[in-house]
């Protein structure tokens, strides 16, 4: 006879779960603690899934495909979807940039049945939050093209060098999408140049997002909040593993310099990044980076030399990247069994509260959740190993 509950076919036919049990109150009565404990554990459960074996794509291109149709106008995120997109677009830019300094970043707009490119791909951040500032007064109309949109994308990222990462990041609050052809074939095209395309929803599941993020090895979730929405967007930061297509190669690069006139001050120029541009173009600076290779002057790293194509960056920002590539080993959460009085790194006393610890397979020091989270996301190299020339050494070598 067949188990009586695999018969069950409403959630509501079937027994209580009684979920609200992990959830338990602390010595004042609260349940902050416990909810906190439960969030912890989901990033570093998260935290866990990713390796340092993998090949990633360093120099990201990017381009956001935000949906600015009728539907963004929907009060189920505060104050409206667009308002809250656009906060949370900002703060992702903020640390995409941080995280990834040498990539490029794109945002393209899909309403009205048409796809509109207000950024180009460039590195430059504060020029893409301005941006995303200037569409809060933006006007909400028709409905979304994705196809549109994907094309536009796809004319520029096909025009980079095989050795870039190519991505599209799809902001969907639309159920439907107006397309002037055959969307399947866009995403055959997406898919054959390894071009990947990850998908946030803000309403429900859409097939034909399910079918382009499957098809590209990108990724799909509906949001559940603005937290959650949130969440996803960070999930973004990190490389995601390379293409098949994606090539080795060596690429050449410029440390710029600041150019010393000796006996006199710096003379007062124009740079390459203001002299198309009609608010800033007539201001002349005395600081800035000159390129190694033409002596064209930029305000600010990183950026691609318009006269003679070189990437322009500093020593940081491929420090800040090469971390993604040799990042800290995955620590190994052990029960606590008073092994040591307090955490290595921030040297709190643990106690009955910490029923468990974690536990740095190469220095085999002992951490708290807390000091795990930080080291993972924000410090990136283990305390432990650090202060020990010897097992930073098998670090870097595993």
């Amino acid at each position: 006879m067949a188990d009586e509950d695999d018969t069950k076919e409403y959630r509501w036919e079937t027994g209580y779960e009684k979920t609200w049990e992990s959830i338990k109150e602390d010595d004042e009565g609260f349940l902050q603690a416990s909810v906190a404990d439960i969030v912890q554990r989901a990033k570093r459960k998260r935290q866990s899934l990713k390796h340092g074996s993998q090949k990633l794509g360093m120099m990201r291109h990017l381009f956001i495909l935000l949906d600015c149709s009728e539907s963004m106008s929907s009060q189920d995120l505060k104050p409206t979807r667009l308002i809250c997109t656009l906060k949370l677009v900002e703060m992702f830019l903020e640390e995409f940039f941080d995280q990834n300094p040498i990539s490029q970043v794109g945002i393209i707009l899909m309403q009205n049945k048409r796809a509109e490119k207000i950024s180009e791909l460039a590195g430059n951040c504060r020029k893409h939050i301005k941006v995303i500032n200037s569409l809060n007064r933006t006007s909400l109309q028709g409905e979304p093209s994705l196809q549109n949109g994907l094309d536009m994308a796809m004319s520029s990222l096909k025009l980079l060098p095989a050795h870039a990462s190519r991505e599209i990041l799809v902001i969907m609050g639309s159920l439907t999408t107006c397309d002037p052809g055959d969307i399947t074939k866009t995403i055959d095209v997406l898919k054959q140049e390894g071009v990947r395309c990850s998908v946030i929803g803000l309403a429900a599941e859409v097939h034909v997002c399910r079918l382009l993020a499957d098809q590209t090895n990108g990724t799909y979730n509906v949001i559940l909040d603005d937290i959650h929405f949130k969440d996803l967007l960070m999930q973004q930061v990190d490389p995601p593993p390379a293409a098949m297509c994606l090539e080795s190669n060596l690429i050449k690069m410029g440390f710029p310099h600041q150019l010393n006139v000796e006996g006199s001050e710096e003379p007062l120029t124009m740079c390459m990044c203001h002299v198309d541009s009609s608010d800033d173009g007539s201001k002349l600076t005395t600081g800035g980076y000159y390129c190694p290779q033409c002596y064209s002057k930029y305000c600010e790293l990183p950026v691609e030399c318009r006269a003679c194509g070189l990437t322009l960056v500093s020593a940081p920002h491929l420090a800040r990247s090469y971390h993604h590539l040799f990042p800290a080993a995955n620590y190994i959460e052990i029960n606590f069994d008073n092994q040591v009085n307090g955490c290595f790194a921030c040297q709190r006393i643990l106690g009955e509260a910490d029923k468990q610890v974690y536990n740095c397979p190469n220095c085999k020091k002992i951490f708290c959740i807390d000091c795990d989270i930080f080291i993972h996301e924000t410090l990136h190299t283990c305390p432990g190993c650090a202060t020990n020339p010897s097992t930073f050494q098998i670090a870097l070598t595993t």
